[in-house]
């Protein structure tokens, strides 16, 4: 088919991905390089377990050598000088060659990460409408004057930080990397973005359009590796002024380690999360919110921090809800990442498969009612189908723990203070959901649970205008909306003496 078509069935996408022509070396300086020991790594596409690309491993010379030319880019002034309404046109460029290239990016993504193709275009949506409407907010976004004597002028600034480094996380490759960049970029800043080691093919892409758009050379650079190596180099390097980091909660600890011991760089957090998803008797259509509750644990393979992982029901309706979300997950297994048709996705690799199988066998061990899935499919690939544990208590592993796949766990509760005592008996705060038609318990119950964004009678609900981010161990950044774009700015205050 066309490139120019839009792809519509399986055949189509296969097509498309036919004709695919993978970037795999590192964008330094304005620049595709290897990396400078020559090392490569594999990615594979999980649904088939096939070569997509061998990547640019970088380490810490490639690390050293980008921010350097990060540091001379914003030193130089052609982008963190540059007129506000200026950097927002650049912007607003690359949003314009994202939807021209939406397809391919959400291809991209899928065959790197396993997740369904339909899924993918919806991250897109996501990632090309951040860009704009970070770029929207550059020339919205004021400081401040403050109140002072006529003696005197006091003004607030904001300015760019300057070398911010992006790690961003495998399972929503190019969302993930739109909401880090797109505010530390607006903000004038120069970033190096360090993609998951596990989909990094969508931001070699991205690079390439950042550049067609008209981003000054070395204001934007990828560095494909691992984080033991080119990301504990940039979290470590005292020319980094702020370090952004979205995945798990072990790694956000080291990195706070890594920011101490070198400049005390900012550092922005968004890490792992148990999310409860609260039902009460009271709920009106509970066909409908089943079908919410099993998506807010299946979609994406369960592979989302923020999944609806643990399932409170009011035990007066808890039998009958269980079945109605056993019913609703039937209609949510697994299958070709590149049918549109499919609801699930394959697993991220193999390691991530093996854990969430030993979470599962872990959740039989321990006494959980094992009423759903359980067990991998069959044949190539890697997929897990919706697997539904009830009778879970809080000391159980697969209750307490970050799984990070299709895996619910139903616990029961009695009362509204039961619920909220364990909704908040979590190490994390990431999100919550709430369903019940009593505005007096929704407003009683949100204001006391211990988490950075609450869902009601929805889940994953908001747009760019709504913060992201989580409280205790899920984190302490917030990404989307104008939040995020201040955090990628530095307060200065300036006084002027007006006496003669």
């Amino acid at each position: 088919m066309s490139r120019s078509e839009a792809p519509k069935t399986l055949a189509d996408w296969q097509a498309l991905a036919a004709g695919l022509s993978l970037e795999s070396r590192a964008f330094i300086d304005d620049a595709f390089v290897e990396a400078a020991s020559g090392e490569t790594f594999e990615t594979l596409n999980p649904a088939t377990g096939e070569l997509l690309a061998r990547v640019a491993s970088c380490e810490a010379p490639d690390a050293e050598l980008a921010v350097g030319h990060a540091r001379a880019a914003f030193d130089g002034g052609a982008w963190s000088r540059l007129a506000p309404g200026k950097r927002k046109k650049v912007l607003l460029r690359l949003a314009d060659l994202m939807e021209a290239n939406k397809h391919e990016l959400a291809l991209l993504d899928t065959l790197d990460m396993g997740k369904p193709v339909n899924s993918s275009l919806g991250d897109m949506a996501g990632a090309i409408g951040c860009i704009r409407y970070q770029a929207e907010c550059i020339d919205k976004l004021y400081g401040e004057v403050a109140p002072t004597g006529e003696e005197a002028l006091a003004l607030v600034l904001r300015e760019p930080l300057g070398v911010v480094a992006s790690i961003v996380p495998w399972n929503f490759p190019l969302m993930m990397t739109a909401w880090k960049i797109a505010p530390a970029l607006a903000a004038g800043n120069s970033v190096i973005l360090k993609p998951s080691e596990k989909s990094p093919l969508s931001a070699l892409r991205l690079a390439q359009l950042a550049k067609e758009a008209g981003l000054p050379r070395g204001v934007f650079q990828v560095l494909p590796g691992f984080g033991h190596t080119v990301g504990k180099a940039l979290a470590l390097s005292t020319e980094v002024d702020c370090l952004s980091f979205t995945g798990s909660t072990v790694t956000g600890k080291q990195l706070m380690q890594y920011a101490g011991q070198s400049n005390l760089k900012k550092l922005y957090l968004e890490c792992g999360g148990k999310s409860p998803n609260i039902v009460f008797a009271d709920c009106k259509n509970l066909d409908s919110v089943a079908k919410h509750a099993a998506a807010a644990i299946f979609h994406n393979q369960g592979e989302v921090c923020i999944a609806g992982s643990r399932l409170l029901v009011e035990n007066s309706i808890r039998d009958a809800f269980v079945e109605k979300v056993l019913a609703a997950a039937e209609n949510m297994q697994p299958g070709d990442p590149l049918d549109p048709e499919s609801f699930m996705g394959a697993i991220v690799d193999e390691a991530q498969h093996r854990r969430i199988l030993d979470y599962i066998r872990r959740g039989v061990e321990e006494g959980a009612q094992l009423r759903s899935g359980g067990q991998a499919l069959d044949g190539k690939g890697l997929f897990i189908p919706p697997t539904v544990f009830d009778g879970v208590t809080p000391a159980m592993a697969i209750g307490r723990e970050e799984i990070f796949g299709p895996v619910l766990a139903v616990f029961g509760f009695d009362s509204e203070e039961e619920a909220i005592a364990m909704a908040n008996d979590s190490d994390y705060g990431l999100a919550a959901g709430l369903w019940s038609q009593d505005i007096d318990r929704i407003m009683r119950v949100t204001r006391r649970l211990a988490s950075g964004q609450v869902f009601v009678n929805n889940w994953a609900g908001g747009d760019q205008t709504m913060p992201f981010g989580g409280v205790k161990q899920s984190g302490n950044g917030r990404d989307k909306s104008h939040h995020s774009l201040e955090e990628y700015s530095d307060l200065k205050s300036v006084w002027i003496s007006l006496a003669t």
